[in-house]
């Protein structure tokens, strides 16, 4: 759904990852970002945070925790990372990013307690009892106070399936004098996810119950006598949702997809920022008259439905090969996505030749490769290191000299 807008909003960044792929610079299955825009993106979203008087924690899972993303998301003023989980935390944390919020949405196991109190959270989220009693315990013997949020819930607030838990809304000051009370933690504020939903009729984003239901909770805390209660709403966020959250009480937010251009918002909406990332692949072989392209990081985010793919198909090896933009078959969400097929165009096509998509990723559940793209802008191009989708170095990538 994003080529569209790649191709009207950047395409110099497609023509680079097309020229640097045909150069052997790029292997297949290369998630590729614009580190520029990237950049300005995230100076977008952290102008507007500092007006509104609002906390960033940048998600980065999306992008594989890309260090050269990430160092782009620091120079623009974001120096903390919210950890979707605890590997998430620690990959961050060792490129740079402080870490901001811990345990929402995936709770630390409690062996590894000890090691998240060691990362030092800003704010650590908590579902349960039990599991503020590990946080606490944990916090104790690193020798410091941890402040906690509570996740809340309540009747009729929306939470993707399997995604459920927290402490039921209309307990929240009996539960946070509980957790209060237990050495080592001290609670902080509420959460939720989502706060904020793409409505597919409306066009936008728009609150859902949830951010109510927490903006309640941080209420019945602070005439409880809890003071600078923090409310943290994460959810499609980009810089024009942040208003909204901010009326609402909230706190702190949390962008990932909108550092690349690719919430549902900005797939139908021009917004500030700008689409900053792509799939680079190739054509591995031709069976009839379909091509198959090498997959291992096609997982397609399903946010707003399962949808066809197009792709850009560039026939030969020379910078002057003409794109010719074809729609995929991309495997199915049960399959192990080794090959994504292109019908129709295999007497086009050679081993080796280009393609790029564009689709809304989460690149940290694949087995692509990250690598950042410098100097779009300024047409001054150059490759960042390649990067596995954990954020750790792969295997050295040697040029082919694979250009005409």
């Amino acid at each position: 759904m994003f080529l569209t807008v790649l191709q009207r909003r950047n395409s110099a960044f497609l023509d680079a990852a097309a020229s640097l792929h045909r150069a052997g610079q790029l292997p297949p299955s290369t998630t590729v970002l614009d580190i520029d825009t990237i950049a300005a993106n995230a100076r977008e979203i952290a102008a507007e945070a500092d007006r509104l008087g609002v906390r960033v924690f940048a998600m980065t899972k999306q992008i594989g925790r890309n260090p050269d993303a990430i160092a782009a998301i620091r120079a623009a003023g974001i120096t903390e990372s919210v950890g979707v989980d605890l590997e998430c935390a620690t990959a961050a944390h060792a490129h740079g990013l402080a870490c901001g919020h811990l345990g929402h949405l995936v709770q630390v196991p409690r062996s590894l307690a000890d090691v998240g109190a060691q990362l030092a959270p800003r704010f650590w989220t908590v579902f349960s009892l039990d599991k503020a009693r590990e946080v606490a315990e944990a916090s104790s013997r690193a020798g410091r106070v941890q402040d906690v949020l509570l996740r809340i819930q309540a009747p009729g607030d929306t939470f993707y399936r399997g995604h459920e838990g927290g402490f039921p809304a209309a307990d929240v000051v009996e539960v946070a004098r509980q957790v209060d009370a237990l050495p080592g933690v001290r609670v902080a504020g509420v959460a939720t996810f989502p706060a904020m939903l793409f409505d597919a009729e409306a066009g936008e984003v728009r609150p859902t119950p949830n951010l109510r239901t927490v903006q309640e909770a941080k209420e019945r805390l602070e005439a409880a006598g809890f003071t600078n209660v923090e409310l943290n709403a994460p959810g499609t966020t980009s810089a024009a949702t942040l208003r909204v959250v901010a009326e609402h009480g909230a706190t702190q937010v949390e962008p990932g997809h909108g550092f690349t251009g690719t919430t549902p918002w900005h797939a139908v909406e021009d917004l500030v920022e700008r689409p900053a990332i792509a799939y680079v692949t190739e054509v591995s072989h031709v069976v009839g008259d379909d091509a198959y392209v090498f997959g291992g990081g096609l997982y397609a985010d399903p946010v707003l439905g399962r949808a066809t793919a197009d792709a850009l198909v560039y026939s030969g090896h020379s910078d002057t090969a003409r794109a010719e933009r074809v729609e995929v078959e991309m495997p199915a969400p049960e399959a192990i996505d080794y090959y994504a097929v292109v019908p129709g165009i295999g007497s086009k096509v050679a081993t080796g030749d280009t393609v790029i998509l564009g689709f809304r990723t989460q690149v940290f559940v694949t087995r692509s490769l990250t690598a950042g793209i410098h100097g779009v802008a300024s047409g001054e191009v150059r490759l960042g290191q390649l990067w596995s989708a954990n954020g750790s170095a792969p295997l050295e990538v040697r040029e082919t000299g694979g250009g005409a």
